[in-house]
């Protein structure tokens, strides 16, 4: 008799059969669940509490139509709220026909458990459960700001509630758990990314909510300084959301050791590839913690020109006069020449230069082009204008007229522009002229020129 060899299957094949049975026949076992449910769905009872689900969400929906327009009226008068307590008022105002609804559902469910027997009332208290469990995870995933992470935290939610009140969480839980394959110690399922997703998820917007709300009092608070606020706030950031996924990671059952090979690649990386990333953000750690610049201060970095309108972790948004950002990266603030015209305070010194006639008065001049810049607006009256003689020139006498204002972000072009046609019209109403340059042709007689040369 011949020897016949079977030949061995591969690896991959047995794996891959081992995974679809499991599939298949967890599925089945969550079919066979959901099938037995649903084929209670249409007794008689079962029937009178879909029938007094749906009256009592008509109800819910007539008391919306009543109370909503008198709770927004209400809502009206209180303007006056901190923002947080106004976006709850207006969150609860565009779902009061679920409160009514999920309030009503579990009113008429408890009354039903004490007049009439436990069966009569499941499926009243099933729908009950659900709208409730709806309810809640809409409020909770307000925090997400991600919409895609928010539908879909909302919906895996909502769908582990479904399981539940079911009865078939173990079912779906092999379901998903099937959908995977291992490595070493490690299993990586589909029922590992819904939980990475709903953990991880959870707590960044947790800590979202944590750093926006610690934030606004960081910057509320006029005894810290505008660059040490920045830096707080970037160093709370950074510790709450590195906490929240590190925690999040270790929570679904990943070894943070495996990181450590990890790490070491990002330092290589950053060693060879990535110094002008490094480098602008150490500049940025720099800039915040030696005060040379803060948000407010207006700047002149080369041809830019404008005011700091936030501090990054790698550049610095400057807004010019025009509209124009400017995302100047920090390392050119540190080692480039930047002049800072709000540094230490806000006043800001500007010259003008003019000239007038030889005719007039010096003294009345100066007298005249202090009190029409003085009568400006933004000049300011407690730092007085000064007028100096700098020069007699070809047509006139020239003047220097220095003038303070404190709130250079208003622009200084305008500023000057203003302070010339003062100048201007002061002049003209004390007789004062100003000269333009002149020049003097003289035409030499022909007969007295000498003749040609014929040569």
């Amino acid at each position: 008799m011949a020897n016949h060899t079977i030949p061995d299957k591969d690896t991959t094949d047995i794996l891959g059969n081992v995974l679809v049975d499991q599939l298949v026949d967890a599925g089945q076992s969550l079919l066979s669940q959901v099938e037995m449910w649903l084929s209670t769905l249409f007794r008689t009872w079962n029937l009178y509490q879909v029938g007094i689900a749906v009256g009592l969400f008509a109800l819910a929906h007539v008391l919306r139509m009543i109370l909503g327009p008198r709770v927004r009226e209400w809502m009206a008068g209180r303007e006056s709220w901190p923002k947080w307590q106004m976006r709850i008022l207006v969150v609860v105002h565009q779902r009061l026909r679920a409160i009514f609804y999920v309030a009503l559902l579990w009113a008429t469910y408890a009354v039903m458990r004490e007049v009439t027997w436990p069966s009569r009332s499941y499926i009243l208290g099933a729908i009950a459960t659900f709208a409730l469990a709806w309810l809640l995870i809409v409020f909770v995933t307000r925090l997400i700001k991600s919409q895609f992470l928010r539908k879909l935290v909302r919906w895996t939610a909502w769908s582990y509630a479904a399981f539940s009140v079911l009865g078939v969480v173990d079912d779906a839980t092999r379901v998903m758990d099937g959908a995977g394959f291992s490595i070493g110690d490690f299993r990586f399922s589909l029922l590992l990314v819904v939980q990475a997703f709903i953990i991880i998820g959870t707590l960044i917007a947790l800590a979202r909510f944590a750093t926006t709300t610690t934030a606004s009092r960081i910057r509320a608070n006029d005894e810290i300084s505008p660059s040490m606020q920045v830096l707080i706030v970037k160093a709370l950031q950074i510790g709450l959301y590195g906490t929240a996924f590190f925690v999040g990671v270790k929570a679904i059952g990943i070894d943070l050791t495996g990181l450590a090979v990890l790490s070491g690649a990002i330092g290589v990386g950053l060693g060879f590839g990535l110094q002008k990333v490094v480098s602008n953000l150490v500049s940025g750690v720099i800039i915040l913690l030696d005060k040379s610049i803060k948000p407010g201060d207006v700047i002149s970095l080369g041809d830019t020109f404008g005011w700091i309108n936030s501090l990054g972790a790698r550049y610095v948004s400057v807004v010019t006069r025009d509209g124009k950002e400017y995302l100047i990266p920090n390392e050119d603030l540190i080692t480039g020449q930047v002049v800072n015209w709000s540094h230490s305070n806000e006043f800001v010194r500007l010259d003008i230069y003019f000239g007038t006639s030889y005719a007039d008065n010096p003294h009345t001049v100066r007298k005249l082009a202090i009190a029409a810049a003085s009568g400006v607006d933004r000049v300011l009256k407690t730092r007085p204008s000064v007028c100096h003689i700098v020069g007699f020139g070809d047509s006139s006498v020239d003047y220097i007229l220095r003038f303070w204002i404190s709130d250079p972000t208003g622009g200084l072009t305008n500023i000057r522009g203003n302070v010339f046609l003062a100048l201007w019209d002061t002049f003209a109403e004390n007789g004062i002229s100003i000269p333009f340059p002149q020049r003097e042709v003289t035409v030499l007689n022909a007969d007295k020129q000498a003749p040609l040369s014929t040569e």
